[in-house]
């Protein structure tokens, strides 16, 4: 199914040259970028890139080191006890309480979202049933399964009827179906006119967003739809070869000076090249010299993987140059 498409221009989060510091570590360093009213907002990145500390400073978790930003018209220095009413926020860790049942859980949350008497009522039901979790109102939330504690954890951040859900590694752990189907929950969410903000290291999640920013070693190095990160950002070519023993082949490959680089991807390779025909013609003879029978190259239109994998290697190559220039 893919996402429906961001109708309002309107930002809702807006960021300019937002830093973060721990001593001399900048986690952080110096992001600008805004997210439109209703859009679902991708934020990708490995682990350690600088995903929850962003996330954590929006919500007014955490306090710049410097730059400035908006999250709802509310600045996230000066108004962020006003910030953290008109969010949800949703870590990888659920922020449940075990002990109490999953209508307990909800009550709870009623109480610290302060919602009257009247519409608690109707937006505890309204979770039940968007979650799934009617005839599990019961249960401990110990005894819950990862993706039914993921649901839960969705339904008591936008309890309150936030405009903007944040959702920091939301998926981390479960299976790929509780997955898919926590997915559905987020268009559902969408589609009423909440803004999602969602960071993730998973690639197949990426392609869900409206919008991507990938990020890395706390710097934001692209920024566009999954469409526009394939086709305007990876200049080079990919080439999708199949053939039999890829890990010996990978070896073969990657000793070519027509070829950039190249990786294992499911049962075959993707290698990188700025000339295709050139790099096609060494693959191929440097197989059939190497006794891999019945290869197939094609070339093929790079996946979020392959422009993320290629972002980071040129932005460790700019790196390692800098530090010799200093040196």
């Amino acid at each position: 199914m893919p996402p429906p498409t961001a109708t309002a221009a309107e930002p809702i989060v807006e960021v300019h040259q937002l830093e973060k510091r721990f001593g001399a570590f900048r986690a952080v360093a110096g992001v600008s970028f805004s997210v439109r009213r209703g859009e679902i907002f991708g934020f990708l990145g490995p682990n350690g890139a600088g995903k929850s500390t962003t996330i954590r400073m929006l919500c007014g978790l955490l306090t710049p080191s410097g730059g400035r930003g908006t999250v709802a018209g509310l600045d996230i220095v000066r108004d962020t006890e006003r910030i953290k009413t008109r969010i949800g926020y949703m870590s990888q860790k659920f922020s449940l309480y075990d002990e109490l049942t999953v209508e307990e859980n909800i009550d709870f949350y009623s109480g610290i979202y302060r919602l009257p008497p009247a519409k608690k009522t109707a937006r505890k039901d309204w979770v039940l049933e968007m979650a799934g979790l009617r005839h599990h109102r019961q249960a401990r939330t110990a005894e819950l399964s990862g993706g039914w504690k993921q649901r839960l954890a969705l339904g008591c951040a936008v309890l309150h009827e936030p405009p903007i859900l944040f959702l920091d590694e939301p998926t981390s752990g479960v299976d790929p179906n509780s997955r898919r189907q926590f997915w559905d929950l987020i268009y559902t969410l969408s589609g009423e006119g909440v803004t999602v903000f969602v960071t993730t290291h998973y690639m197949e999640e990426s392609e869900y967003c409206d919008r991507l920013g990938i990020i890395y070693r706390g710097e934001l190095i692209a920024l566009g739809t999954p469409r526009e990160l394939k086709t305007e950002h990876m200049p080079e070519a990919v080439l999708e070869i199949d053939c039999e023993r890829p890990n010996d082949a990978m070896l073969v490959v990657e000793r070519l000076p027509e070829v950039k680089e190249v990786a294992l991807f499911g049962r075959g390779l993707h290698a990188v090249a700025v000339d295709a025909a050139a790099a096609e013609r060494a693959i191929r003879a440097a197989l059939a010299a190497g006794s891999f029978t019945g290869a197939r190259l094609e070339r093929i239109v790079p996946t979020l993987e392959d422009v993320f994998v290629s972002l980071i290697e040129a932005r460790d190559e700019q790196a390692g140059r800098q530090a010799e220039v200093k040196s």
